[in-house]
């Protein structure tokens, strides 16, 4: 399994890790570090030498809550960041849900498109049909970011975001954007309570029965702290635990912040995994 993207077809046979760098003042967890493009380009050099696959560079927070800027502030931020990006040989993706800010990181070569709101403004679908190469992740959550905490009622919360999901994709396999482009996104913390999110998180694997790729994020997530009891800056352990519980739940890709203890968390993992097959292919010989 690939997953074809604008300069890589990044191999899934193996978990991937995605770099966050959000250059924003108020982001949930990291707001402020790397508003200034020089501070955010040393981030992506960092997570480049710990070990990111990918890096997904976002301008504006989608925190709940968070208010909305216009695609000229949020292309102002990001676009000296990205253009360094591009130079460090890993996978480049722009977090955005606007076509303008799409259209301009494309032309300037980035990889994926990740947008929270899922492709649904008929411009952005065009921009990224358009280009023709680039990967593209569907996120799903429910309103924007200022609403989606009060929009938390489903009938059923694994069907409603499968169906959401399936929709979105269909959507863009119309538009002529090929299957291996596209990768799936559940939404963690978007649109769903602390319960939603860990019972989202039990019924994962349900999900790969769309046929594409899972990407997700629980970094640091409000969720965490919520079961813990830590704040924001000390959720690194139980970061590490759900995303390693999103990968035996078939996750291909995680997106997080803390990127060499995630690195070498899934090395574990797969050390154990692999000790565990052999087991098991021994005991039936």
């Amino acid at each position: 399994m690939h997953w074809h993207t604008t300069r890589f077809q990044i191999d899934l046979s193996r978990p991937r890790v995605m770099g966050i760098v959000n250059v924003t003042p108020d982001s949930f967890s990291d707001g402020g570090q790397h508003a200034a493009p020089m501070h955010a380009i040393e981030c992506c050099e960092r997570m480049v030498l710990d070990g990111a696959d990918l890096l997904d560079i976002g301008g504006e927070s989608s925190r709940p809550g968070a208010s909305s800027l216009s695609a000229g502030e949020e292309w102002a931020r990001i676009a000296p960041v990205v253009s360094a990006a591009l130079s460090l040989g890993v996978a480049v993706s722009v977090d955005t849900c606007k076509a303008e800010v799409m259209s301009r990181a494309l032309d300037l070569g980035v990889d994926v498109i990740n947008d929270v709101h899922a492709l649904q403004d008929t411009q952005a679908v065009n921009v990224v049909q358009a280009h023709g190469l680039c990967g593209v992740c569907l996120m799903h959550m429910r309103g924007t970011p200022a609403t989606m905490q009060t929009l938390t009622d489903y009938d059923d919360l694994l069907s409603d975001v499968a169906g959401f999901l399936a929709c979105r994709a269909a959507a863009l396999r119309s538009a002529q954007i090929a299957r291996e482009r596209i990768v799936l996104d559940p939404g963690y913390g978007f649109a769903k309570t602390t319960a939603q999110n860990f019972e989202l998180l039990a019924r994962q694997a349900e999900l790969l029965d769309l046929a594409y790729p899972l990407l997700v994020g629980w970094s640091r997530k409000r969720a965490l702290g919520d079961v813990t009891g830590r704040p924001v800056g000390q959720r690194l352990a139980a970061s590490l635990a759900a995303g390693l519980a999103a990968i035996a739940q078939g996750a291909k890709i995680l997106r997080v912040h803390d990127v060499a203890s995630t690195v070498d968390a899934i090395k574990v993992w797969q050390a154990a995994s692999a000790q565990t097959s052999a087991s098991h292919f021994a005991e039936r010989q």
